[in-house]
């Protein structure tokens, strides 16, 4: 597993670390309108998952916010924020940063992707931050798990790997 510390304290991480060439974990998370969505979901899509604690942090603002600004320049690229944020505080956070076209997803209710994907952590019951690239086919081609929660991820790397993803 991936060692990662919070405020410098390590932290335990559930589930299996996903890594790059592995077919992607299926998991089931919900959308605004709390219907559930899959990786099926986005079948035949390049996914960039931006994977954050928390929206209402400045570190993962910004981090929403800028895959998210990124996005536009990106064809055939869906990026997906994901954290354990109730449905409805994603939507206020989407509105009030006015970012119209961002995909938040809430793991909050089994921490489903979470587990999948090595990245819930146990003492706080949040997701650790990380970002995954998953190609067309659902395989892994890129997979960052912060070492620091309240660092920011290789943003240039992620969104190269986007690119380079078919």
């Amino acid at each position: 597993m991936a060692n990662v510390t919070f405020l410098g304290d390590s932290v335990t991480l559930l589930g299996n670390e996903v890594k790059v060439g592995e077919q992607a974990p299926n998991f089931t998370v919900l959308a605004d309108d709390l219907s559930p969505v899959t990786l099926d979901t986005y079948k035949g899509a390049v996914k960039l998952i931006s994977v954050v604690p928390s929206v209402d942090t400045g570190v993962c603002a910004a981090q929403t916010r800028k895959f998210n600004e990124e996005a536009a320049g990106l064809e055939d690229v869906k990026i997906l924020t994901i954290s354990v944020d109730l449905p409805f505080a994603q939507n206020r956070y989407c509105a009030t940063e006015g970012l119209e076209n961002a995909v938040t997803l809430s793991d909050h209710r089994d921490l489903s992707f979470g587990q999948a994907y090595g990245v819930a952590i146990e003492e706080l019951r949040l997701l650790t931050r990380a970002v995954f690239v998953i190609n067309s086919e659902n395989q892994v081609t890129y997979a960052e798990y912060v070492d620091e929660v309240t660092n920011h991820p290789n943003y240039e790397a992620a969104l190269e790997a986007a690119k380079a993803a078919k």
